[in-house]
């Protein structure tokens, strides 16, 4: 009887072995397996945070500047204005030290039409950093053809060292940046 079972068997595995059937669901097997197949991942594109505007509030607090809680319209302006992000604060870096000496009443912290006893007042430390950018961008850049600080400098104030005392508050915030955007590692476990 053991001999009849285990004959059984091999022949049933022979047939079964070379069944169109088997053939069949394995086609339909490996169609379904396709199908289910794990989806193709792009990866997304790394995005770097814009940390300017942190940056720059950091930088003008330490010099306890009334303009650091205005560093996003800095920032605003300078991209709408497509000037450097750190020219308008340099430049009232030079003319007030960052806005702590300025006119009375003026929130001109730029000395921008400040000559004699003529003072250009503005509505705010907002309204001061928005007229200096655009006037920065379409008198001095467009109108006048100044495409660096030099240039600007030339028309726009009467020292002659202004330009590199900008340019030198401009690379102290750059290097400023580059210490505090850096990530701190940890020395412990």
């Amino acid at each position: 009887m053991t001999r009849r079972i285990i004959i059984l068997l091999a022949v049933l595995t022979f047939f079964t072995a070379i069944s169109p059937f088997k053939a069949q669901a394995y086609d339909q097997s490996s169609e379904t397996s396709a199908t289910f197949a794990a989806p193709q991942v792009t990866p997304s594109p790394i995005v770097k945070q814009d940390n300017r505007a942190a940056i720059l509030r950091s930088y003008l607090e330490q010099y306890n500047s009334p303009l650091a809680d205005h560093a996003e319209t800095f920032i605003k302006e300078s991209d709408a204005n497509n000037i450097d992000w750190k020219m308008v604060a340099a430049i009232s870096g030079v003319e007030s030290t960052f806005g702590a000496a300025i006119p009375p009443y003026s929130y001109n912290a730029w000395g921008y039409n400040v000559y004699g006893t003529n003072v250009r007042r503005f509505a705010s430390w907002d309204d001061g950093i928005t007229v200096v950018s655009t006037d920065l961008r379409q008198i001095y850049m467009n109108q006048r053809g100044a495409t660096n600080i030099y240039q600007i400098g030339a028309t726009y104030a009467a020292s002659p060292t202004w330009a590199s005392r900008v340019q030198g508050y401009m690379d102290d915030i750059d290097q400023y940046a580059t210490r505090v955007d850096k990530p701190t590692l940890s020395i412990s476990f």
